[in-house]
């Protein structure tokens, strides 16, 4: 099992900055992705930022377009945890942002999530 916790989440200004955290425990061998998806009211999930262990060679994550350039996704693997940067801030980018890992276990793929961190930007 694993249980995940984000935190950092907030209210600020448009054009302001959070960092959110995504903190795991339990069995974390074989991560295979870390992935942070939002889910704005009245629309569907969307992904964010991932990082997989079959993505580039350097180990750069894949971003949304809508984030690009804004957005960072880093691991501290000593801590068990994946941060989300966020920089300029807009308002279409509020949302409950959720972190999940896929772990590769031989039983096939594992799925986790967290309960999400609410990230609201005011105009």
């Amino acid at each position: 099992q694993v249980q995940l916790v984000e935190s950092g989440g907030g209210l600020v200004q448009s054009g302001g900055s959070l960092r959110l955290s995504c903190t795991a425990s339990g069995n974390m061998f074989n991560i295979h992705t870390v992935t942070w998806y939002r889910r704005a009211p009245g629309k569907d999930r969307e992904l964010v930022a991932e990082t997989r262990r079959d993505g580039p060679v350097d180990g750069t994550p894949n971003y949304a377009d809508f984030v690009k350039g804004r957005f960072t996704l880093s691991r501290d693997v000593a801590k068990s945890t994946a941060y989300l940067q966020m920089n300029d801030l807009r308002p279409e980018d509020t949302a409950v942002y959720i972190c999940g890992v896929r772990l590769s276990t031989m039983r096939g793929p594992e799925d986790y999530w967290g309960q999400g961190t609410q990230v609201t930007v005011s105009s």
